[in-house]
């Protein structure tokens, strides 16, 4: 009991040393919610240990030779990415510079990804199993990348660091044994960062609603993607899904944000 009143305030002195800050511009969906950074993670930091894993990952679908080994697949990728990044000064200045790569997996997967710094990796399995058009494909691809110029991943890591420090600054207080303190981060872990998941999910769509339509891929194709989505593996839906749940309110948020981004596509496609 006495761990419950301790931990919020070991909490207060961690998140003490957080700063709130703006990852990016809010755009014409309007996302301006301020996040919470932990000072001593930096984002070059996160960038680094992000860049040390894609590596990784790169040699080793090499060394099985299905890095990149989808011509035409790869092609696609990278002129519909290509499209996206060069929209991506629109939400911060500094993401254009960014070490940006592209990559292919051939893997049956339904996945894909944009780590921090700009590192997209996709999964064949978009594209054998959702037959995507290119405004679906961008649809993702705008997602993943969204979730990068918001920095979600050091978010998650800020929170996971500062849940970590509270919990040993209050159990080394009380003494507490190491189950206790395991049950209690399991505790807080699902009420800290589920909700906080949500939100940065619907961030990522917004975002990448934008990024698709100022790029002149129709952002409607984000409806037709996730309907997609919900019907691979027999309506259990792909990997992708479970960490991007499709979901009704979902379906409507996006289909709420479009009267703002119908008119930049409008204007994309007019130049």
């Amino acid at each position: 009991m006495r761990f419950h009143y301790l931990l919020p305030a070991a909490l207060a002195l961690v998140v003490a040393g957080c700063q709130a800050v703006n990852t990016t511009r809010g755009g014409a969906v309007g996302v301006e919610r301020q996040q919470s950074m932990l000072g001593l993670l930096s984002a070059q930091q996160v960038d680094q240990m992000y860049a040390q894993s894609y590596r990784q990952t790169l040699a080793e679908a090499g060394q099985k030779r299905v890095l990149n080994s989808r011509a035409d697949q790869v092609q696609r990728l990278r002129t519909v990415s290509q499209r996206l990044i060069a929209q991506v000064g629109h939400f911060r200045d500094d993401a254009p510079g960014w070490a940006w790569e592209v990559n292919l997996v051939d893997a049956p997967e339904v996945n894909a990804n944009c780590g921090p710094g700009g590192k997209i990796l996709v999964y064949s399995g978009l594209f054998d199993q959702l037959s995507l058009t290119d405004d679906e494909l961008a649809a993702v691809v705008g997602h993943e990348i969204a979730h990068a110029l918001r920095e979600h991943g050091r978010e998650a890591m800020s929170k996971a660091y500062a849940l970590e420090m509270a919990e040993n600054t209050a159990g080394a207080l009380l003494g507490l044994g190491q189950d206790t303190r395991a049950l209690a981060d399991t505790v807080a872990q699902y009420a800290l960062t589920l909700p906080n998941s949500r939100t940065n999910e619907k961030e990522a769509d917004l975002i990448g609603l934008e990024l698709a339509a100022r790029a002149g891929f129709d952002p409607r194709a984000a409806l037709t993607l996730w309907q997609k989505m919900g019907q691979v593996g027999g309506g259990q839906g792909p990997e992708f899904m479970s960490t991007h749940p499709s979901s009704s309110t979902r379906m409507q948020g996006i289909e709420q944000a479009l009267p703002q981004v119908l008119p930049l596509y409008e204007a994309a496609r007019g130049q």
